[in-house]
């Protein structure tokens, strides 16, 4: 199947209004054999990263498609957002924070399209995070080792690059806590390696928190493997079998020892280690059962609040209707139009495909309302 691009850049942007300029700039100026296009996802950002992702969508160069979500839903939601979005043969995923040279682009599309990898992760010689993350990165690498079916020792880099075959499954995930890494490896197998450059943090300080890390842990330990039940079940087992060997040993001492003190603080110290253990099962399972009923209630991956694109010289802002995939996930109907939209015609060349069901108003002015315009 022809694509519009040989590639397309998703980039999350949360708080990202200084650096996402110079980002959009460097990769437009790649010259890429098929072209390339940028698709930007506003992640409920609190500064005036809509606004900049806004004009960059409108400005000359390389397409530029700004995904604007009706809210913040981590940068995992908002990557399956884009991935939605992309068209390209592969596409690659960064962040906004310039710690990825935009030059690294040109290296990890060319390793993956000439080696025929669904997916190439990238590796650093040296991590530009403060300690703590780099800690962090470690500890979840080494989890994912043992819960999740990736090669041991693979470093799990958001700056990575998937073919088209690949992305067009990821988005039909609709579960409300994605692990994009978690999802790949469900897929495929063919998976490859690239050293990469990283660099020192340009602006601010990094949007992860511990709480987000954390979260976004708990969404690889929890989504993608039974393992922690497995673990409970087997503390549980192993528990088990100490107290019987307890009971063996004071059955004992009774029989040989017939002045035996009672014991309370040992009986008090083994009922809490149990009540402890105990409690700790039941909060892994409780864990489970509330995803299990958040995604029976169709709690949102991500929605859509409009899709900016220029079209004709002009800004246009297509209003996603709700229910359909393009509003967002999970969606009521069948409506997938927007996923990689391509359609052959005559002589092969490509042309996007029919939009699916939205109102496109058109923006040319920054600030005015785009019903009132498209009313004009």
């Amino acid at each position: 199947m022809k694509r519009p691009f040989a590639l397309s850049v998703v980039v999350p942007v949360y708080n990202g209004a200084t650096s996402i300029g110079e980002l959009v700039g460097a990769l437009r100026a790649l010259d890429l054999p098929g072209g390339l296009e940028v698709v930007l996802v506003n992640d409920g950002s609190a500064d005036d990263s809509f606004e900049v992702c806004r004009a960059l969508a409108a400005g000359p160069g390389a397409p530029v498609t700004l995904v604007d979500l009706s809210r913040n839903y981590g940068e995992h939601n908002a990557v399956m957002a884009g991935l939605a979005h992309a068209r390209g043969d592969y596409t690659i995923t960064m962040d906004d924070d310039l710690q990825n040279p935009p030059e690294e682009v040109r290296r990890l599309f060319e390793h993956a399209r000439d080696n025929g990898h669904d997916v190439v992760y990238t590796h650093y010689a040296t991590k530009e995070h403060a300690a703590w993350r780099n800690i962090g990165s470690r500890f979840t690498n080494w989890c994912a080792d043992r819960l999740i079916d990736k090669p041991r020792g693979l470093y799990l880099s958001s700056f990575r690059c998937i073919s088209a075959f690949l992305r067009e499954r990821l988005v039909s995930y609709d579960g409300p806590y994605p692990y994009v890494d978690g999802l790949i490896f469900q897929i495929t197998e063919n998976v490859g390696r690239l050293q990469v450059q990283h660099l020192p943090r340009a602006e601010g300080r990094s949007n992860y928190t511990l709480r987000r890390l954390f979260r976004l842990w708990l969404s690889m330990f929890l989504n993608f493997s039974v393992m922690p039940l497995r673990f409970a079940s087997i503390t549980g087992m192993v528990i088990a079998g100490l107290g019987l060997l307890g009971l063996v040993v004071v059955l004992l001492e009774a029989l040989l020892k017939r002045d035996l003190p009672t014991g309370w603080a040992s009986l008090m110290s083994t009922v809490a280690l149990l009540a402890g253990v105990q409690l700790m099962i039941l909060g892994v399972m409780g864990e489970y059962l509330g995803r299990m009923f958040l995604t029976a209630n169709r709690k949102p991956q991500y929605l859509v609040r409009r899709v900016y694109v220029r079209e004709a010289d002009a800004l246009v802002a297509h209003e996603p209707a709700a229910g359909t995939a393009a509003a967002g996930r999970p969606y009521a109907g069948v409506d997938r139009a927007h996923v990689s939209p391509v359609e052959e015609v005559a002589g092969g060349a490509p042309t996007a495909a029919p939009a699916p069901s939205w109102q496109a108003a058109v923006i040319d002015e920054p600030g005015r309302d785009a019903r009132a315009r498209a009313a004009e």
